[in-house]
């Protein structure tokens, strides 16, 4: 049983930090972390928000004392793959270091809670078949490695409880631009609007990539604090793949305009995986998750969040 107390959500600002805020709407106690000079929290009915800086141990501790959470979502970290390759060091600091500072905080001063670590579908050694918990754990970049890393930390603890969620690509309104989908839908959104040429460059369009609405994602989060045993890795994913030229494909039948588009060859990653797939077998059977927002629902939602964007800027 969780003990009563707080639920906080670090990188409350952030893509999916923000949603599990909304799925969380009307916890009492409800507590957002954000970085300090980073975006600053919009105003949420029953958030309490507080600026700390993950790499200051001492920051982290402070926070911990003046609320006693007793769940812990740390959503907080760095999560563009892509960037990783060019900013490894940042990456390994906030998303290792971040977490042992969050980890060692709650064990001493609330060594009751729960605390649910998002790992990746990238801790995986890559597979041309659906992955599931007990494959092979290899990542192939900084980033997967920084979320094994994190997951190394959890087991070593008892104090806090870890609960261990590893989604594979999940996508919908708010999210950065960085990011393949929310890229595609935010230069749809700029093209219409009369503010770039109707030309897309893209990258490699040939990987299938297993795709969750990042709405299910944070439901599947709060399942797995709320259910899972502690220390049980669950993937959150569909089972199913989608071609990154299908999503563009799709993007493009809403677009309002004819839009081209040229490849561009610098725009590939190194070592980025032909598929990644996740079998979403034990989440299902012992948790009753399943994904339940459509994809085309994401895509219009996706788009639409970027129509909205460009026109309030």
């Amino acid at each position: 049983m969780i003990a009563r107390g707080a639920t906080l959500v670090t990188g409350a600002t952030g893509f999916a930090g923000s949603h599990l805020l909304d799925l969380l709407a009307g916890t009492s106690d409800l507590i957002g972390w954000y970085r300090p000079g980073g975006t600053p929290p919009p105003a949420v009915d029953g958030v309490r928000w507080q600026a700390v800086d993950m790499l200051d141990a001492a920051s982290v501790r402070t926070a911990i004392e003046s609320s006693a959470p007793a769940r812990v979502y740390h959503c907080a970290g760095a999560a563009n793959v892509g960037r990783a390759w060019n900013a490894a060091t940042a990456t390994l600091a906030v998303n290792v270091r971040g977490t042992h500072h969050l980890i060692e905080g709650l064990r001493e001063l609330a060594p009751k809670a729960r605390l649910l670590i998002p790992s990746s579908g990238l801790v995986y050694a890559p597979s041309d078949r659906p992955l599931s918990e007990n494959d092979p754990l290899r990542p192939t970049s900084p980033y997967g490695l920084s979320k094994l890393a994190q997951e190394m930390l959890g087991m070593k603890s008892t104090a806090p409880e870890i609960c261990i969620a590893r989604p594979f690509n999940h996508f919908g309104p708010r999210q950065d631009p960085g990011f393949v989908a929310s890229s595609f839908a935010r230069s749809i959104a700029m093209i219409e609007a009369g503010l770039s040429e109707p030309e897309m460059q893209v990258g490699n369009l040939a990987p299938l990539r297993d795709l969750t609405d990042v709405r299910d994602t944070v439901r599947a989060y709060q399942m797995i604090m709320e259910r899972a045993p502690a220390g049980r890795p669950y993937n959150v994913c569909s089972g199913r793949v989608v071609a990154v030229s299908a999503l563009l494909d799709r993007l493009r039948t809403r677009a309002r305009v004819p839009i081209a588009v040229v490849t561009d060859p610098s725009r590939y990653r190194p070592n980025d995986s032909p598929v990644l797939q996740g079998d979403p077998t034990r989440i299902h059977d012992e948790l009753h998750w399943a994904p339940a927002v459509p994809l085309e629902q994401t895509l219009d939602d996706l788009l639409e969040y970027w129509r909205a964007h460009v026109r309030s800027t």
